[in-house]
């Protein structure tokens, strides 16, 4: 957390100007496109890792489907997860995230430029609609990042099991599944280091409905987390070999 308060701290003139643009947009939505929201949400994550001092490698861009929407499902690891995902991705993107912690300082104002959708899970009503919600997006072309972990505690490089459910929107959009992998990605808000740190974000080649649409949502989530644990542990075997 110490890199997380050093960078509200150092960005401050920063935070209270991309506040204030957020709310200007906010209040006048119809005058932006999603392309000019994702692109000062992009800056804000940018200015971020500036000042942060955090540096994330990412490979498989050329994986990403060119067209259409599709859904990215990423191992979660922390605080930094969709931030290091957002300054990766460079087509407008949003992100499915807990309804509690889309109101945590910042992160609402972030949420709000992507126009992401929260999920209630105390609600299971608003889950049903939160859920055809983003499959109504996908269809008409939005891509959305979803955790299916469904939380971070103390998860480091280690992968939990993936709730089949939070596969449900990508298979009822008939939509591509991307695997997205990220190593280290708890370490700029998990490790109380000043010290450069270096993360890495992995896009995987797609799933398309043609591949998935005789499987089950538990098979489905078995096979997307045992490729993203495959490359984590191929990348964690690499680094403790050159150590």
């Amino acid at each position: 957390m110490l890199r997380l308060y050093y960078v509200v701290i150092i960005s401050s003139p920063f935070i209270i100007f991309y506040i204030c643009k957020a709310a200007y947009i906010e209040r006048h939505d119809e005058r932006f496109s999603e392309a000019q929201r994702y692109k000062t949400a992009r800056h804000m994550v940018i200015l971020m890792k500036y000042f942060g001092r955090i540096h994330t490698s990412v490979y498989g861009v050329e994986n990403l489907p060119s067209d259409g929407g599709y859904v990215m499902y990423s191992n979660h690891q922390g605080k930094y997860d969709a931030l290091g995902i957002i300054a990766a991705h460079f087509k407008p993107c949003t992100v499915l995230i807990d309804d509690k912690r889309a109101d945590l300082p910042l992160t609402k104002e972030f949420v709000r430029l992507l126009k992401g959708s929260r999920l209630d899970k105390t609600q299971p009503r608003s889950q049903v609609h939160t859920i055809h919600k983003i499959i109504a997006e996908v269809k008409q072309g939005r891509r959305y990042l979803i955790f299916p972990e469904g939380g971070y505690d103390n998860n480091k490089n280690n992968v939990r099991e993936f709730l089949p459910g939070a596969f449900k929107c990508a298979i009822r959009a008939q939509s591509p599944i991307v695997p997205v992998v990220l190593i280290d990605s708890y370490k700029p808000f998990g490790v109380n280091s000043l010290r450069r740190v270096r993360t890495q974000v992995h896009f995987l080649a797609p799933l398309y409905y043609e591949d998935y649409k005789e499987m089950s949502s538990s098979q489905i989530a078995k096979l997307i987390r045992d490729r993203i644990t495959a490359v984590i542990e191929s990348a964690v075997s690499s680094t403790a070999a050159h150590a």
